[in-house]
């Protein structure tokens, strides 16, 4: 599996700087009660799964998700501090539930969790630390420039789970992972859209171009689970 620390400088060379200039999102943000309401059905799903034994790369997988689903939350929240743009605030409360169900996945199988400190732009990986970093200092360079960040996060996060679904059988996981994947394709197609009202085309970086298109060509998936 490409791992996330390998790709950080591809990430950071790879995006060509641009300006843009502010515009709404069509995501709307959940209310309290929905957040609740889903965080309960995530926990009460997962639980209903058997419980089965986990392999080293399996746990390395769930650790890596954990952290990375976090990368993308804390990401958003600072550029939507830069931008104030409704698409990075909203987009990050549904990373916040990603890093949950990973984390009600960790619990269930009592493996520590690797997030000690929840603060914005705190890892305990140093790679994903210094990927949150460059980041974010591209994405303070431009509006158009953060869109293409948050676009890049979600290609990077649907090439990972990807991956990861390949090496678990565990029906527990891959619902999560499942779950996580079509998240990261409704979240892709948004920030592509806005880039495209920009005239600006983005370029699949990790997964498949072929799989790009295949995303943007279909409607924005609904529901839950």
């Amino acid at each position: 599996m490409k791992k996330t620390w390998t790709i950080s400088l591809l990430i950071v060379t790879s995006l060509i700087f641009l300006n843009g200039c502010d515009n709404d999102s069509d995501i709307t943000a959940p209310t309290d009660d929905q957040n609740s309401l889903e965080l309960m059905l995530i926990e009460e799903t997962i639980a209903a799964f058997p419980l089965d034994s986990l392999s080293e790369e399996e746990i390395a997988g769930l650790e890596l998700m954990r952290e990375e689903e976090k990368l993308a939350r804390d990401v958003y929240l600072h550029l939507y501090e830069t931008w104030g743009m409704k698409i990075f605030s909203n987009i990050s409360n549904s990373e916040s539930t990603h890093t949950y169900t990973i984390k009600v996945i960790l619990d269930r199988y009592v493996i520590e969790d690797p997030v000690t400190d929840d603060t914005i732009g705190e890892f305990e990986n140093e790679h994903l630390l210094a990927l949150y970093n460059s980041l974010t200092a591209i994405g303070d360079s431009s509006l158009v420039q953060a869109l293409t960040v948050g676009a890049t996060i979600e290609d990077l996060d649907i090439y990972d789970l990807l991956e990861l679904t390949k090496i678990t059988d565990n029906e527990d996981i891959l619902f999560a992972y499942d779950n996580l994947t079509k998240g990261s394709r409704n979240h892709i197609r948004s920030f592509v859209s806005k880039l495209s009202g920009y005239n600006i085309d983005y370029k699949a970086q990790f997964i498949e171009e072929a799989l790009l298109d295949s995303i943007l060509s279909t409607p924005k998936e609904t529901g839950n689970m």
